[in-house]
């Protein structure tokens, strides 16, 4: 069964290399080769694409954007040097996850994933909203060392962010992930979290009290920095009692 394909991959190397390996796979027909996700956007509204090879860290948009502004997208396959994008990765039901450097022989098995689910007609999963992701699943896997670990909403009492790492405070633990605060915040619900800080987020059914400059969740106090002060005491404004 041909498939057409699309690779976005704004790395010129990277890109070429994707280009060389579809060549090498009879029954791939490249369509394009963009490298950025708003070309991309335009080629996949005027052609039918089988595959996406889909590059996730990229300037204007990231690949994760580009899928969550398509209503209809074909078969996935994420490449990305960023192993901590795998979970989220997942739940726009991809179809693999190919960590840089790619080699031809993994390139190869992501490819007959994807051949045998279009074989069989398996279609991707619709891609959900956020309101409808936090609805079904209130919770979130996170990688700490080598093992995922399952943290639920409700007992996450604030996130600090250092550089490339993130450190989730819990009821019962503290969870230390490789990952950018950026990129959990946007996966936790707003309704339920807000940043208060460049380097700290809070749930909000854990802060005890608010005091100037500071919030107390426990024995800790977090601090609100000038940038998000006027986001969170209009929260506050709004949740207080008269």
């Amino acid at each position: 069964m041909n498939l057409t394909c699309l690779i976005v991959e704004d790395e010129p190397l990277a890109r070429n290399l994707m280009i060389d390996y579809v060549g090498k796979v009879p029954y791939l027909n490249l369509i394009e080769a963009c490298s950025s996700p708003l070309a991309a956007m335009e080629v996949l509204r005027k052609n039918t694409v089988n595959v996406l090879f889909l590059d996730i860290q990229m300037p204007e948009l990231t690949g994760l954007s580009l899928l969550k502004a398509l209503n209809k997208k074909p078969l996935v396959i994420l490449t990305t040097a960023y192993s901590e994008y795998a979970l989220e990765g997942y739940e726009h039901d991809v179809v693999d996850y190919l960590l840089k450097p790619i080699t031809f022989e993994r390139f190869l098995r992501a490819v007959e994933k994807a051949s045998q689910r279009a074989a069989t007609g398996t279609p991707s999963a619709p891609i959900q909203s956020k309101e409808q992701v936090d609805a079904g699943h209130p919770f979130i896997f996170v990688k700490d060392g080598t093992k995922l670990v399952k943290i639920r909403w409700e007992d996450i009492l604030y996130v600090e962010g250092l550089k490339d790492y993130v450190t989730i405070h819990t009821r019962q633990q503290k969870v230390i992930s490789l990952q950018r605060l950026k990129t959990l915040e946007e996966q936790l619900p707003a309704d339920l979290f807000i940043r208060v800080h460049h380097s700290f987020i809070v749930a909000l059914n854990a802060i005890d009290a608010v005091h100037k400059g500071e919030i107390q969740i426990g024995q800790a106090l977090i601090p609100i920095s000038d940038t998000y002060r006027k986001a969170f005491k209009d929260f506050v404004d709004k949740n207080q009692i008269q």
